[in-house]
């Protein structure tokens, strides 16, 4: 379990690093371009909130027990919605804490299509964390804990690439064998269409060319988040702080790249160390929700 935490650690860094750039965009350029670290304290969103759930649970039962996640996203909820979370998800999660089966409530939204939204993707580095080195573990455990709010198939197949690079993203010895295990067990659709893309976009490319191939979250979708979180997970892939600064200047949904980068990455020793001082401007976890009752 000490490999989920580590990867949560540098997940709610990136969340509340990304966050804090939502920022007037006459000054968001300069700030990015100058590397201005934030002053703190920096917040974190639901992409932490729902994370901190999911480590739980696999630390509680040693795999994604779908019941119990579902009652503590909704206890995390109701303790506190004003986490960012989107609209669909707020729907969700209401019904949840309401007593409703996430089974039902996880199906029935987009015209019972489900979520293909990229809250399950934000969530599962840790899973990798987790079920290191063990990539259908990683696939399975993170399609679980996905289903709870995202029954789409894209939304799951974003979650389960998210989990699979943070599995093997440590004995990686290049970015290449990063996407060709997270290929080999992403589900073919428009996620995986995606990352095959960011795996063959040269590294030395710029971040606005890579936005414009792959997206940057702005849809809020797993199809235009998770392959460019992955292109800049690859981008930066020994450099943890380096990662961060790229993945905030591809702008979008910032918070969630850079928790989905930075839980991927904490997990990579040749990255190096998250910079204490990020640590320590971070809301610590024992600020977020609780759910008390359990």
């Amino acid at each position: 379990m000490a490999r989920a935490w580590k990867s949560l650690e540098g997940l709610s860094v990136g969340d509340a690093f990304g966050q804090c750039f939502f920022v007037n965009a006459a000054v968001l350029e300069s700030l990015i371009e100058q590397r201005a670290i934030p002053k703190s304290p920096w917040n974190c969103t639901d992409d932490t909130v729902m994370a901190l759930s999911v480590v739980e649970t696999l630390e509680r039962f040693g795999h994604i027990e779908q019941d119990a996640l579902a009652e503590l996203f909704g206890l995390r909820y109701l303790a506190d919605d004003c986490r960012c979370y989107g609209a669909t998800a707020h729907d969700i999660l209401r019904d949840i804490a309401s007593g409703q089966d996430w089974r039902v409530v996880a199906g029935q939204v987009f015209d019972g299509a489900g979520s293909m939204g990229n809250g399950g993707a934000m969530r599962a580095a840790p899973i990798g964390g987790f079920a290191e080195n063990e990539p259908e573990l990683a696939a399975s455990e993170a399609a679980k804990s996905a289903e709870v709010t995202h029954a789409h198939p894209e939304g799951k197949a974003g979650a389960i690439a998210v989990a699979i690079a943070a599995a093997v993203v440590n004995a990686a010895s290049s970015p290449a064998e990063m996407f060709s295990a997270v290929l080999a067990y992403t589900p073919q659709g428009e996620t995986h269409a995606g990352i095959a893309l960011a795996a063959a976009l040269p590294l030395d490319r710029d971040v606005k060319s890579a936005v414009e191939l792959l997206g940057n979250g702005s849809r809020v979708i797993s199809q235009d988040t998770v392959p460019f979180s992955l292109w800049c997970a690859a981008k930066s892939f020994n450099n943890f702080t380096d990662a961060m600064w790229i993945t905030v200047s591809g702008l979008g949904d910032r918070d969630t790249t850079c928790a989905i980068v930075g839980g991927i990455l904490a997990l990579r020793e040749a990255a190096g160390p998250i910079p204490q001082e990020w640590i320590s401007a971070r809301e610590p976890f024992d600020q977020l929700p609780k759910a008390a009752a359990l």
